[in-house]
C-alpha cells in the first residue's frame, strides 16, 4: 500500500500542536521543552511502525498524551511519559537510554507501563497474574495507572480495526479492570466511556438499540432542557448567581444496568438523562450556594426525598462532590438534577488531578488524603499477601475497588471510610495494625459493643484494647477489610509456626531421653501410630499437651512388642488358620522383610491367599504374622492405620505347596455337562478335586467344587478351560 508521507507528517505535527494547545494545566517553557523532546524521541522510535488500521503508529502515543493532558489533566511529566509509553517495548530504545535522556523518574514510569503491556501481549487471563502485575505498579508510581487508563481509552476508541475475538477480549478486560479503576480514581466521564465502549463490542445489539433510542429522544430532551432552564434561570438570576445549566444523556451502559436491575424496557427508565446546574463561587460560600440553588429548584418543582443524595456535606471516597435530587419537571416527568460548583464539576471530570489545582483557597478536600490512603492500602495488601492464591488476592483487592462505603468517626472527629459491613475490629485495624491485634471491644456512640459489631454511617468509634489480647481464628469470620484479614492471617500463621517449632523441639528432647533418633522415618511412624494427618499436627499435639510422655511410652512399647514378637516368631511354629499345619520343611515358602527372613506365619481368614498372589505380612499381637493378599478388603485399612506392623513378603517355592480353593460354576444344563467339567479338572489340568456339588432347576445348573491348587497360574488356566465348555456361563473363585 502507498502512503502519502508528506500529508501524514503534516497531520502528525497538527496533532502535536493540538496536544500542546489543550492542556488542563498551564505549562512553562521548560515543561514545553520536555514534552517536545519526548515527542521527538517517540517520533524517531516509531518512524517505521503502523497500527492495524494502517495509520502511523505515532498517532497513538499523541492521542494518549492528549487524554492525559486534557481529559485526565496531568502535567508535563505524565504527558512526556504518555508520548514515550511504547518506546521501550516497541523500539531499540532501552530503559537506560530513557533514563539517560529524561532521568530516573520518567524512565521508571515508562518501564512500569512496559511491564503491563508485556503481560497483556502474553495473553494471560485477566483473572490471573495480569491483574496482580497491574496493581503492583501502584506501589511504584500511580501515574503509571493513570497513563495506562488513557492508553486503554484510546485503544477502546480505535478497537474497530481489531478482529472480533480480540475486540471481546479487550472489552471484557476493560470492564473488569480499567473502568472500576477509573471510577475509584474519580474519572466519571472516562469510566462511563470505557463501559459504553465495552458494551458496544461485548453486546453490540443492545448498545446500538439504546444509542438509536437516545438519538430519537434527543430533540425532545433539548426542548425539555430549554424549558427547565427558562424557569430556573429567572429565579437564579434574581438571586444574583453566576451559573450555567446543561442537559446530558446518561451513559448507555448505565441505562442498560437500570433496564436489567429494574426489569423494564428503555422507555420505562425514567431518568435516562440529567440536568446539571454549575455555579461560580469562592471557597467561603460554595456550600451555602449549593443549598440555596437546591431550595430554589425544590420551590419550583416537587422533589422525591427518597432519591436525594448529599455528597457535598460528606463527599464520596473518590472525592466526588455534588447535590443530586430528582424532581417532577415541566412535563410532569421525573428528572435528575445535579447541583455543583465549578470546582466540584472540575473534580468530577478530572478526578485526582484536579485536586492539586484547588489546594489553595479551598478547604482541604478529604479525597486527596483518601486516595493516598487507598494507594497505601493496596500496596499493603500486596506486600502482606504475596503467598495468597490469585483468587484470594482478587477478592481482597475488589474489596477496595468495588465496595460501598460507610463513614465513621474517631473520638477526635476524624473521618474513616470503610467498606459497608465493616466491624469495630475492621475500624481498629484501619486506625493501626497494633490496635487491631490488641482490640478487646469498642464504644460506639458511647455504648459498649463487641468487636464484631457492624458499623453504621455516622458512628463515633472508640476502640478498647489490652496488651494481653491476641488475634483469634474466629476473627476472620466477621472482618471484611483486606487489611484486617491479611494482618490476622499473618499473625495466626506466625503463631502457628512458632507453636509447631516449639512442639518439634519438645518431641526431639523426649526422643533423646528415650534413646531414639529424631528423623523423618521415625516421625512418619509416630504420625501413623497416633493417627495424625501431618507432622505439623504431631508437633502441635505435643506442644498443647494432647500427647505427652505417657503416649510416647505407648509408642515405644509398641515398637518393642513388635521386636519381641518377631524374635518369638523366629523360634516356634504356629498353626495355619485355614489349611493344614505348616511343617518345618515348608517354612522356606514365604520370606519376610528386606532381609528375606524365614519366619513363622499363618494365612489370614479374610482373603484366601494362594501361591502366586501378591502378598504382605501383618504382625498381630496374639496370633503372630498373618499373610494377606494385596487385594485383601482389609489391606488399605491395615496399611493406613498400622503401617509400622506391615512387612514385605514374597513367595520362594510356590510349586511345592498345595492350596485348597473353592469355586462356583453355573450355566445351562445338558447331558454330559458334569463329565465335561470333571474331564477338564482331572484329566486336562491334573488337579485333585476334593468335593463337588451340582444342582439343576428348570434347565439351569449351579455348582460348587473344592480343588487342590498348586499355584495361581494353574487356577487361571483351569478357569479359562471351564469357561470354554459349551453351556457354562460363569466361573468364579469364592
Amino acid at each position: 500500500m502507498v502512503y502519502d508521507l508528506e500529508q501524514e507528517n503534516k497531520e502528525i505535527l497538527a496533532r502535536y500542536r493540538d496536544l500542546i494547545a489543550n492542556t488542563y494545566r498551564t505549562l512553562d517553557e521548560e515543561q514545553n521543552k520536555l514534552i517536545r523532546k519526548a515527542f521527538d524521541i517517540a517520533l524517531d522510535a516509531h518512524k517505521d511502525q503502523r497500527r492495524k488500521s494502517g495509520e502511523p503508529y505515532i498517532y497513538h502515543p499523541i492521542e494518549v498524551a492528549k487524554i492525559v493532558a486534557n481529559e485526565i489533566g496531568l502535567g508535563a511529566t505524565s504527558i512526556a511519559c504518555a508520548l514515550l509509553h511504547d518506546v521501550i517495548e516497541d523500539s531499540e530504545y532501552t530503559y537506560d537510554d530513557i533514563k539517560k535522556i529524561f532521568g530516573e523518574k520518567i524512565a521508571d514510569i515508562v518501564n512500569g507501563l512496559t511491564k503491563i503491556s508485556v503481560m497483556n501481549h502474553q495473553n494471560i487471563s485477566v483473572q490471573s497474574e495480569n491483574y496482580r502485575k497491574l496493581l503492583l505498579t501502584l506501589s511504584e508510581d500511580f501515574r503509571v495507572i493513570l497513563i495506562k487508563i488513557a492508553d486503554r481509552l484510546h485503544n477502546m476508541r480505535t478497537l474497530e480495526s481489531m478482529a472480533p475475538d480480540k475486540q471481546k477480549k479487550i472489552a471484557s478486560e476493560t470492564v473488569y479492570i480499567y473502568s472500576p479503576l477509573a471510577h475509584r480514581l474519580g474519572f466519571y466521564n472516562i469510566k462511563s466511556e470505557l463501559e459504553d465502549l465495552s458494551l458496544k463490542y461485548n453486546n453490540p445489539d443492545v448498545y446500538n438499540e439504546i444509542l438509536g433510542k437516545l438519538e430519537i429522544a434527543n430533540e425532545h430532551r433539548e426542548k425539555y432542557v430549554e424549558e427547565f432552564k427558562k424557569e430556573v434561570s429567572e429565579r437564579l438570576k434574581e438571586e444574583g448567581l453566576n451559573f450555567t445549566i446543561k442537559g446530558r444523556a446518561k451513559a448507555i451502559s448505565s441505562i442498560y444496568r437500570k433496564m436489567l436491575k429494574q426489569g423494564v424496557p428503555f422507555e420505562e427508565v425514567f431518568d435516562n438523562y440529567a440536568i446539571r446546574i454549575i455555579y461560580k463561587s469562592d471557597a467561603k460560600n460554595e456550600k451555602f450556594l449549593a443549598w440555596k440553588i437546591y431550595s430554589i429548584v425544590t420551590d419550583l418543582y416537587h422533589s422525591n426525598p427518597l432519591r436525594m443524595r448529599d455528597w457535598i456535606t460528606q463527599p464520596r471516597s473518590t472525592g466526588y462532590e455534588s447535590l443530586h435530587l430528582t424532581v417532577l419537571g415541566p412535563d410532569k416527568k421525573w428528572i435528575e438534577v445535579q447541583i455543583r460548583s465549578e470546582r466540584m464539576d472540575d473534580i468530577a471530570e478530572k478526578g485526582v488531578a484536579a485536586h492539586y489545582k484547588y489546594k489553595e483557597g479551598f478547604r482541604q478536600n478529604p479525597d486527596e488524603r483518601n486516595f493516598e490512603q487507598w494507594v497505601s492500602e493496596i500496596r499493603e495488601v500486596l506486600e502482606q499477601q504475596q503467598n495468597l492464591s490469585t483468587t484470594e488476592l482478587l477478592d481482597n483487592i475488589k474489596l477496595n475497588l468495588y465496595s460501598k462505603e460507610v463513614f465513621v468517626f474517631t473520638p477526635r472527629g476524624e473521618i474513616k471510610i470503610l467498606p459497608r459491613g465493616s466491624t469495630a475490629l475492621d475500624f481498629a485495624f484501619a486506625v493501626h495494625s497494633d490496635l487491631g491485634t490488641k482490640c478487646l471491644g469498642a464504644k460506639i456512640n458511647g455504648k459498649l459493643v463487641p468487636i464484631s459489631h457492624v458499623l453504621q454511617n455516622g458512628d463515633q468509634v472508640d476502640i478498647l484494647s489490652s496488651q494481653n489480647q491476641k488475634p483469634k481464628s474466629d476473627w476472620l469470620e466477621f472482618v471484611v477489610t483486606s487489611k484486617a484479614k491479611s494482618k490476622i492471617k499473618a499473625y495466626l500463621n506466625s503463631e502457628k509456626n512458632h507453636l509447631v517449632q516449639e512442639g518439634k523441639e519438645m518431641l526431639q528432647r523426649k526422643l533423646r531421653h528415650a534413646k531414639l533418633n529424631f528423623n523423618d522415618d521415625e516421625v512418619n511412624k509416630m504420625q501413623k501410630f497416633f493417627n495424625l494427618k501431618t507432622s505439623q499436627e504431631l508437633f502441635l499435639a505435643f506442644q498443647d499437651g494432647k500427647l505427652d510422655t505417657g503416649d510416647l511410652r505407648k509408642y515405644i512399647e509398641s515398637k518393642n512388642v513388635l521386636s519381641n514378637l518377631l524374635n518369638r516368631f523366629r523360634k516356634s511354629p504356629v498353626k495355619n488358620d485355614v489349611y493344614e499345619e505348616v511343617q518345618p520343611s515348608n517354612l522356606d515358602m514365604i520370606v519376610f522383610g528386606k532381609d528375606e527372613e524365614k519366619l513363622n506365619y499363618s494365612f489370614a481368614k479374610c482373603c484366601n491367599v494362594i501361591p502366586g498372589d501378591k502378598i504382605f505380612g501383618f504382625i498381630t499381637i496374639s496370633d503372630g504374622i498373618k499373610v494377606h493378599s494385596d487385594n485383601c478388603p482389609n489391606a488399605i485399612n491395615l496399611r493406613a492405620q498400622y503401617d509400622y506392623r506391615v512387612m514385605p513378603a514374597k513367595w520362594v517355592n510356590a510349586e511345592s505347596f498345595k492350596n485348597r480353593v473353592k469355586i462356583e460354576i453355573e450355566g445351562l444344563d445338558r447331558m454330559g455337562m458334569i463329565n465335561d467339567i470333571t474331564q477338564v479338572i482331572s484329566n486336562s489340568m491334573s488337579m485333585d478335586m476334593k468335593s463337588m456339588s451340582i444342582s439343576s432347576n428348570d434347565g439351569v445348573f449351579t455348582g460348587s467344587i473344592n480343588l487342590e491348587v498348586k499355584n495361581k497360574h494353574q487356577l487361571e488356566e483351569t478357569f479359562k478351560k471351564l469357561k470354554n465348555i459349551n453351556g457354562v456361563s460363569k466361573v468364579k473363585r469364592v
